[in-house]
C-alpha cells in the first residue's frame, strides 16, 4: 500500500504542495521525490479542480474513507496524495505565520504582534475572526501591493476593528516580510497600508518608519480635558498640556510633570470608554537614569486590552508635537511598558523634514496557520 499524504484542500501554490508532501512522507517514500514534484504539482492542479467525487479509499486510511471527495495524485512511486474535505475544512488554506515582539531586543518584553504572510484570498471576515482569536492588540496580514511603488501591502486588525495605520504593526510586519525573503526595490522599504505609503529604513539592528502626518492636531476642548482628568484620577493642574496627535488611531496625548506621575496612574476606564489616550512625561536623569528621556503609557479602554504595552503610532504623534514645540531634542528614546512589566524602547530621530520612529523586533514563534 502506498503512503497516503492527506493534502488539505485547497492547496494553491507549488511551495505549499511540496512542503506538505515532504513533511508527511516517510523517509522511504522521499527517495527520488524531488524529480517528481513538478509532475506531481501539475497533476494535482489538474485533478484537484475536478468537481466530481472520486473514491480513493483503497489508497488511504480506512478511518478517513468517508471524507474522500477529490482524486488521487501519484507524484512519485509508492506515494498517493488524497484530498480530504468535510464541510468547512474544504475552504481552509494554510499560511506562513509569525508572532513577534516589537520595540524590544529581548523576548517577552516588547509588544506582541501576529503576522500572516501571503494572505491573498482571505476575506475581511476571516481576517477579523483571526485577529479576535489571537487576542493581541494587533494582527496583520501581508499582501501583494496594489501601488507599484510599494514593496508589500499590510492590513492591520485589532480585536474590534481594522486600522489604517499603527506603529508596532508597521515595524513587526516589515521585519516578518524581510525575514521571509522579501527584498526591497530601493534602500528604503515601502509599505502600503490604509493611510497610503509608509517609508521604512534599517536602523542598526532594528527598523524605523517615518512618522505619518497628523490627521488631527491642536488643542483639546476643555470639556474633554476635564473628562479625561477625572477618568485618570488626576488633580487639578496635573495635566500640563493636552494635544490631538491623531495619525490614524485617534490619539489624544497628555503631558504630565514627571515619570512617577505617569507610572502611578490607575484610570477609571468606564469614564474613558471610546477614547485612545497617551500620557507622557520626562525622565529625571538624577532620579530615573539616562537610558531614556521620556516615559509613555497608552490607554485604549474598550479595545480588547486596557493598556497597550508599546505604541509606535502614539510615539510618532507625540514626536510631532514635542519636536514642533521644542519640548524634546532632535534625537531621544522613549520608555514604555514599565507599568506592565515590559521594557519597551522607542527611538525618535528628526532628520531634515522627516521624523523616524524605530526599535528592535525579535521573532518568538514561526509556523503555519490554517484559515
Amino acid at each position: 500500500m502506498p503512503d497516503a499524504v492527506l493534502m488539505p484542500a485547497p492547496v494553491t501554490t507549488r511551495k505549499d504542495f511540496s512542503a506538505i508532501v515532504r513533511r508527511r512522507l516517510s523517509s522511504r517514500s522521499r527517495v527520488g521525490l524531488s524529480s517528481m514534484l513538478d509532475l506531481g504539482w501539475r497533476a494535482w492542479r489538474l485533478t484537484s479542480s475536478v468537481a466530481d467525487s472520486f473514491s480513493a479509499s483503497q489508497n488511504c486510511e480506512p478511518s478517513r474513507r468517508r471524507l474522500v471527495q477529490y482524486p488521487v495524485v501519484w507524484p512519485a512511486p509508492g506515494v498517493a496524495i488524497c484530498v480530504f474535505t468535510s464541510g468547512k475544512e474544504a475552504l481552509m488554506r494554510s499560511f506562513d505565520f509569525k508572532q513577534l515582539d516589537v520595540f524590544s531586543d529581548q523576548l517577552l518584553l516588547g509588544n506582541p504582534l501576529a503576522v500572516v504572510l501571503g494572505a491573498e484570498g482571505l476575506t475581511d471576515e476571516q481576517m477579523a475572526a483571526f485577529a479576535r482569536w489571537t487576542n493581541l492588540s494587533e494582527t496583520t496580514f501581508l499582501l501583494k501591493p496594489t501601488d507599484p511603488r510599494a514593496d508589500y501591502r499590510v492590513r492591520i486588525f485589532t480585536t474590534l476593528e481594522e486600522l489604517p495605520f499603527a506603529g508596532h504593526p508597521t515595524l513587526g510586519s516589515c521585519h516578518a516580510w524581510l525575514e521571509s525573503g522579501g527584498v526591497a526595490r530601493g534602500e528604503e522599504i515601502i509599505q502600503e497600508c490604509g493611510i497610503g505609503l509608509v517609508r521604512i529604513r534599517r536602523e542598526g539592528s532594528g527598523l524605523a518608519f517615518t512618522a505619518p502626518p497628523l490627521l488631527r492636531s491642536g488643542a483639546v476642548d476643555p470639556e474633554l480635558i476635564e473628562q479625561i482628568r477625572l477618568g485618570m484620577k488626576l488633580g487639578a493642574g496635573e495635566i500640563l498640556d493636552a494635544r490631538w496627535v491623531d495619525n490614524g488611531p485617534g490619539w489624544v496625548a497628555l503631558r504630565l510633570a514627571d515619570r512617577a506621575s505617569v507610572l502611578r496612574l490607575q484610570p477609571d476606564y468606564a469614564q474613558l470608554s471610546g477614547l485612545k489616550l497617551g500620557v507622557v512625561a520626562p525622565w529625571d536623569p538624577v532620579v530615573d537614569g539616562d537610558e531614556a528621556q521620556f516615559e509613555v503609557r497608552a490607554f485604549v479602554p474598550g479595545d480588547g486590552m486596557a493598556e497597550d504595552p508599546v505604541t509606535g503610532s502614539l510615539n510618532a504623534g507625540i514626536a510631532r508635537w514635542f519636536l514642533e514645540e521644542g519640548l524634546a531634542p532632535a534625537r531621544y528614546v522613549v520608555s514604555q511598558g514599565t507599568a506592565l512589566g515590559r521594557k519597551g524602547r522607542v527611538s525618535i530621530q528628526r532628520l531634515g523634514d522627516d521624523i523616524w520612529v524605530g526599535g528592535s523586533t525579535v521573532t518568538c514563534i514561526e509556523g503555519r496557520v490554517s484559515l
